[in-house]
């Protein structure tokens, strides 16, 4: 059986970060892990022109996205796996609250990989956190509030 990525489904994620209806967006995909129960794993390979000011390093603007997306898309799969429903639209949640701690940098010519998990949940409110590693070596932490909304919040457009 063939694992479904979060990201794939749900049909309306547009996200630059995480959307894999977003082209010209950086398409991360995130899965459970199979021998860690509970932690979410992505991999991503970033481009050359993922860089910071130095050419060898990750900007910290691309891992602040990837680190929210995958944490968002985290607490989605795990509001499905606790309410017994299959990952959907109906599920979507929004960033509340973002802190990332970079702590070394992160080089750009080798993938990364990111593992996150929900640490606290309370109504609507969800807590992630996440580590990213590059070469075993972990470069950056992140800690995500997110809170689910109405599925008919994907479909309003700003006035």
């Amino acid at each position: 059986m063939t694992k479904i990525a979060f990201q794939d489904q749900m049909p309306s994620n547009n996200c630059w970060g995480c959307g894999p209806n977003n082209e010209d967006g950086l398409q991360i995909k995130s899965y459970w892990a199979e021998k860690l129960e509970g932690v979410a794993l992505m991999r991503w390979t970033p481009a050359h022109y993922h860089k910071a000011g130095p050419d060898h390093v990750l900007n910290g603007g691309i891992i602040s996205t990837i680190i929210d997306c995958h944490s968002i898309c985290t607490a989605i799969a795990h509001v499905a796996k606790i309410e017994e429903v299959p990952i959907s639209d109906d599920l979507w949640h929004v960033t509340g609250t973002l802190n990332v701690k970079y702590l070394k940098p992160t080089p750009i010519d080798q993938p990364v990989e990111l593992r996150a998990q929900t640490v606290e949940m309370k109504g609507k409110k969800s807590i992630v956190s996440c580590s990213l590693y590059s070469n075993s070596i972990e470069t950056a932490q992140g800690k995500t509030i997110a809170f689910k909304v109405p599925a008919e919040w994907l479909n309003r457009s700003s006035h």
